[in-house]
């Protein structure tokens, strides 16, 4: 399985939007930070921008 690499960034965000971004994380129980990463790929779907993801039994008949 291939490994996912991730990139480190700074992020500059006026402060009322950092208190509702950790709220929000908060009630779904997750860190700020994953909140900011489901937020981003939430929308990168939406907008159509992430690749296809390949079925699994598809990738199962491609190894046979």
């Amino acid at each position: 399985m291939a490994e996912k690499k991730t990139k480190s960034f700074i992020l500059r965000i006026d402060s009322d939007t950092m208190d509702a971004i950790e709220a929000w994380a908060a009630d779904e129980f997750r860190s700020t930070n994953g909140q900011l990463q489901w937020i981003i790929a939430e929308a990168l779907r939406k907008a159509g921008r992430l690749p296809k993801k390949r079925s699994v039994s598809r990738e199962k008949t491609e190894e046979e």
